[in-house]
């Protein structure tokens, strides 16, 4: 896969996308895409997202980050198209063409930015409901489900930088001086030296596909009847061409357990994903190492985003708490014992 340079990735995490009024968004709905919809605004990190409600249909607009390059944005639409083509059962955002069968729009100013209409998903925020091993379970399984899918996808932007790309980890340093506890400064670069030292070597050897990158409990949705059942899974804003293993290591980033073993519930999403896509010995090696790194990552460029957009704190700083929580106790295991019991939780031992 060939990188290409689009935006700078600290760039378009640091600019902020003008605001819209919800008239000016309701007018872009029905002129533009066709629906007569009531609109409201929705929290975001880039970008401006706004629910559009045309009677009993339910759809989010999406005005671009100014910043954003126009491929990365076609890049994301396409993979949501590819997806839907490769598995129409899995509950992703379907695309909404404008009255011209285009996918997007460009709405014209002195920053153009990038309209899209995506169908809204419908159910509760994985983060707002009891764990469970059946939860987690079949979150493992529409995580492989997800990444087979995208397994034959291609796109010339793919090769994109974005800071939330766990390949250019050790470009955070930098950020680790806004954490003003010197034990939690400590505590990420530790993360950092081992991940220099055993996953950065292999990088190249590592099978690599386009990965949805940010399978988080806030982008995951579950009926609300049934909260051991997967209702959606949202937010392609963080898709980058990536070793596979790092999709998993995303997701088990958000599982650790705050009693007991911490990796419990990890293992019991890795059985659940193994047994569907299953890993390379490699690959779970490594497992451990990304798992603690997209720790560091979610703490580094959160506290440097919320230093910045004060006003933006409570969403930018919703999974921080729990993440230092998670790094203290990772850090506690040995490296080696963490790996085998990986291991077993994919019968490779």
């Amino acid at each position: 896969m060939t990188t290409i340079q689009v935006a700078d990735p600290i760039s378009v995490l640091d600019t902020l996308s003008p605001a819209l009024t919800l008239p000016e968004v309701e007018t872009i709905a029905d002129e533009i895409f066709g629906l007569v919809a009531t609109a409201r605004e929705l929290s975001g990190e880039r970008d401006r997202n706004f629910h559009l409600r045309d009677g009993d249909r339910h759809y989010v607009l999406k005005v671009a980050n100014p910043a954003e390059d126009r491929r990365v944005i076609d890049f994301q639409s396409r993979a949501l198209m590819h997806i839907a083509a490769v598995d129409p059962g899995l509950p992703v955002p379907r695309v909404v063409p404008t009255r011209t069968g285009a996918v997007e729009w460009l709405l014209a100013g002195e920053a153009p930015r990038v309209v899209r209409v995506l169908s809204f998903l419908q159910g509760e925020p994985m983060h707002k409901v009891a764990p469970s091993l059946g939860l987690r379970s079949n979150l493992g399984r529409h995580a492989a489900r997800l990444d087979m899918a995208l397994r034959g996808f291609f796109h010339p932007a793919a090769g994109h930088e974005l800071m939330w790309d766990m390949k250019h980890a050790s470009g955070l340093r930098g950020l680790l001086v806004h954490m003003r506890d010197p034990a939690q400064r400590a505590l990420a670069a530790r993360v950092l030296d081992r991940f220099e030292a055993h996953v950065l070597p292999v990088l190249p050897s590592l099978r690599a596909q386009v990965i949805h990158n940010d399978l988080n409990p806030h982008n995951v949705l579950v009926a609300p009847d049934d909260h051991e059942r997967i209702a959606g899974i949202i937010d392609f804003g963080d898709m980058v061409h990536a070793p596979l293993v790092n999709s998993i290591a995303v997701t088990a980033a958000y599982q650790l357990s705050a009693a007991g073993h911490p990796l419990e519930p990890v293992a019991e999403l890795l059985a659940a994903y193994h047994g569907l896509l299953p890993l390379e010995p490699l690959e779970l090696d490594l497992l451990f190492d990304l798992i603690t790194t997209r720790m560091v990552l979610t703490v580094a460029i959160s506290g440097w985003r919320a230093a910045r957009y004060p006003e933006n704190e409570t969403y930018i700083l919703r999974n921080t708490g729990r993440a230092w929580a998670s790094l203290a106790r990772c850090d506690a295991l040995n490296r080696a014992d963490a790996q085998g019991y990986l291991r077993r939780a994919c019968g490779m031992e």
